[in-house]
């Protein structure tokens, strides 16, 4: 099955999505968290077949989320590595992890993240790193930005007549 090239829509979202909106992409991102690095091991946490988690290896290096780099030459072993854009995905895991806990553990928290120093729960809300600022609703909007294309811009006019979280520059 062909599926869509999401990587030359301006969308930040759909573009992601082209690069690890396949679920075992992230559930290989998430154990390269954990310290895996190695082919037999991820199979083994993951229980993929090795024809698939071929490919989602080779799509995550094609994408520079990880790079693969041998580790034997006899035979030829590799490992696989969170680059600097792979790691940069960690906070897409714990936001993951908190709407997971929070809307789909009726038995409870099965993982958490937790303060290294005192071993309490975080609470996780997303900041505006400028202004430190948690965003909600109230203060803060989507908006088009430099690069945005019209479709963008007139879809985002529309949506600001419907949803308040969205505005259009100039609108109130």
């Amino acid at each position: 099955m062909k599926h869509t090239d999401f990587g030359q829509m301006p969308c930040p979202i759909a573009r992601s999505l082209g690069k690890v909106g396949e679920w075992w992409s992230i559930l290989i991102l998430r154990d390269a968290f954990y310290g895996l690095t190695r082919f037999d091991e991820f199979e083994k946490s993951l229980k993929i077949a090795p024809n698939m988690l071929t490919r989602r290896l080779a799509g995550l290096v094609a994408g520079g989320l990880m790079e693969k780099r041998q580790y034997s030459a006899r035979p030829p072993r590799y490992e696989y590595l969170l680059t600097e854009k792979g790691k940069a995905f960690k906070p897409v895991l714990l936001a993951f992890i908190a709407w997971g806990n929070e809307h789909l553990a009726p038995e409870g928290a099965s993982l958490l993240v937790v303060n290294r120093e005192t071993g309490q729960p975080a609470e996780q809300i997303l900041v505006d790193k400028r202004s430190g600022r948690a965003i909600s609703d109230e203060d803060y909007m989507f908006a088009p930005g430099p690069a945005a294309p019209e479709v963008m811009r007139m879809r985002l006019r529309e949506a600001s007549q419907r949803v308040p979280f969205i505005k259009h520059p100039g609108s109130n």
